[in-house]
């Protein structure tokens, strides 16, 4: 562990450590709210985040070890999430909630695993445009950023 990594794990954290608490305090009504603009529940989004983790933390690990992320583009993603929309409309906030700890654990552990060397790895990466992106870059903007993005859009519908 270095403290790159670590302040990396840690933001990730925090920010899923928001998202659950603020889920945690929802009432029924909340959890089941459909956000404006993007048509899920909010009880979806809390499990969406969780449900990305590994995901996120694949990609950001072949990027660790020099590879490109291919294939991966907007629509894939937009696919993936109205999947994920549809088969998880009725997600109740306890199993929700498990699965953001688990992940985000998990998630947060594979992120201090990192060396300085891996998370400086640059690779082209589909998802924005075949750029070369650093491993430190796609962790911040995927895994660390994705509670802090929909917690302030849950926050927004919601009126917090």
């Amino acid at each position: 562990m270095n403290s790159r990594s670590e302040a990396l794990a840690a933001r990730l954290e925090k920010g899923a450590a928001s998202l659950a608490a603020l889920g945690a305090a929802l009432s029924e009504r909340e959890w089941q709210k459909r956000l404006p603009h993007d048509g899920r529940r909010v009880g979806v989004i809390v499990h969406h985040v969780a449900s990305m983790y590994p995901i996120e933390i694949q990609l950001a690990q072949s990027l660790a070890a020099g590879q490109p992320i291919a294939g991966v583009t907007w629509d894939v993603v937009h696919t993936i999430n109205h999947g994920h929309a549809e088969e998880n409309d009725g997600v109740t906030k306890e199993a929700a909630l498990a699965l953001l700890a688990t992940n985000s654990a998990a998630a947060a552990a594979a992120i201090r695993a990192l060396s300085d060397i891996e998370l400086d790895r640059a690779a082209p990466v589909s998802l924005n445009s075949d750029a070369p992106l650093t491993c430190q870059y796609f962790l911040e903007d995927h895994a660390v950023r994705h509670s802090y993005h929909h917690l302030a859009g849950v926050r927004t519908a919601l009126g917090r």
